[in-house]
């Protein structure tokens, strides 16, 4: 199956939906009584991006049957992704706090996700042939399988039945060192679900932490792009050898830079490594997300048929805009992004 060559179905994306609390780091809070709260999910962030930008989405994922669930699912349909197939059962919504107004480098990220509704959903329960009706692309990412050996076994289930159905299959390797808790390592388990993926999305630290690839223990002392993107060449290649129904493998580098950042990416398809413009943000509002951003414009490029270096640089495009946007999902439309490309020096 080649990348550009999908159907036009449906993007389903696959994935914990979580709330962001967000105490400031004064600990004002506890006198206000109030904190920002706000609804994402790395797979939920990568469907909002596409419906913003005119593509057909749907979400699945599992929330306890209250009234909380149901104001927040409302929530996400407003935001034109098609909520049908997301399941209601028992547990809670997983959580996680991240603190605002610190400095960035110190932020640490507080997990509280045991016995949510998604964590104890168990494979058998699900009826997959009804939830991929009409689905071209499937999505999920590396944080799934991180949250228990049951998690694990469901993403393998669902990944068999939409191989089957020959639907392209995309995952972000996103890395949650903390979330691996559960007695297996990634190693032991991302591999026989990768073996599915068509799309593979991340970067040369994370393909090494989760698939084993190998990155130069001095990459960092040279540190610059050129090595970094010999890097990235070399991992896809790795990567493509082992997983052979992988097409395309795209790479993104953020580096902090001068008080803010620094971010270019690379993907690598049909034997040739296209690379994105460089971009620097001198301050940056919101770091959650932008890499959700960049999965989201991949599948974007895809789906609207673009060359890959088009594809890339949309895609790099939107994750740096989402850098200035407060929340998990973006609010850049396909035009803003669009002149991003074009006023970007």
């Amino acid at each position: 199956m080649e990348i550009g060559a999908l159907n036009n179905g449906t993007v389903l994306t696959f994935g914990e939906l979580l709330l962001r609390i967000c105490p400031d780091a004064n600990g004002s809070w506890l006198k206000n009584n109030s904190f920002p709260v706000h609804v994402g999910g790395a797979e939920l962030n990568v469907a909002s991006a596409l419906a913003l930008w005119g593509s057909k989405t749907k979400y699945f994922t599992a929330v306890p049957d209250n009234g909380l669930s149901e104001q927040i699912l409302e929530y996400v349909g407003e935001r034109g992704i098609d909520t049908s197939a997301i399941h209601k059962g028992t547990g809670r919504l997983g959580l996680f706090y991240l603190t605002s107004g610190a400095d960035m480098k110190h932020v640490a990220v507080i997990y509280d996700r045991a016995g949510s509704a998604f964590a104890g959903l168990k494979p058998g329960v699900i009826n997959w042939d009804e939830v991929l009706t009409g689905v071209g692309w499937f999505h999920f990412s590396a944080i799934c399988p991180a949250l228990t050996q049951q998690t694990a076994d469901l993403c393998e289930e669902v990944l068999i039945a939409a191989s089957k159905r020959n639907i392209t299959i995309s995952i972000d390797l996103n890395y949650r060192a903390k979330l691996w808790q559960y007695g297996q390592s990634p190693q032991a388990i991302m591999p026989r679900l990768v073996k599915y993926c068509n799309l593979i999305m991340g970067n040369v630290w994370a393909a090494q932490s989760l698939l084993g690839v190998p990155v130069n223990p001095r990459i960092t002392d040279i540190d610059t792009k050129e090595n970094y993107l010999a890097e990235a060449l070399s991992s896809s290649k790795k990567l493509m050898e082992s997983y052979p129904v992988c097409k395309a493998v795209a790479n993104t580098f953020r580096f902090d830079h001068e008080g803010g950042i620094k971010y270019y990416t690379a993907l690598y398809q049909g034997g040739q490594l296209y690379k994105s413009a460089g971009y620097i943000a001198e301050k940056v509002v919101d770091k959650v997300g932008s890499g959700d951003c960049f999965m989201a414009g991949l599948i974007y490029g895809y789906h609207q048929k673009m060359a890959p270096q088009a594809t890339l640089d949309f895609a790099t495009a939107a994750a740096f805009t989402k850098l200035f946007i407060e929340g998990d999902a973006t609010k850049s439309t396909v035009g803003q992004i669009t002149n991003a490309i074009k006023n970007n020096d």
